[in-house]
């Protein structure tokens, strides 16, 4: 199960690499982030998310490319 931390950490980055999105814990114990904006800046934080901030325990991440949907800012849902 996820804490607040990761999604938060997950924002804090997002916004200081210029991406936009979302992340959200989900009923199964997961989470959920949706990224947008330049490749190279969405690729560094989907590295991020493979291990997560400090002491957080990533044990799988699946990435799916969808069709942007023009998000602005990021939000912790």
């Amino acid at each position: 199960m996820q804490g607040v931390f990761f999604r938060d950490s997950v924002r804090r980055r997002a916004e200081g690499s210029g991406v936009a999105g979302w992340a959200s814990n989900r009923d199964d114990g997961t989470v959920e982030v949706v990224l947008e904006g330049q490749a190279e800046a969405v690729d560094s934080m989907v590295e991020y998310c493979r291990s997560g901030p400090g002491r957080a325990e990533v044990a799988r991440l699946d990435v799916t490319e969808e069709k942007p949907e023009g998000l602005g800012g990021f939000q912790v849902r």
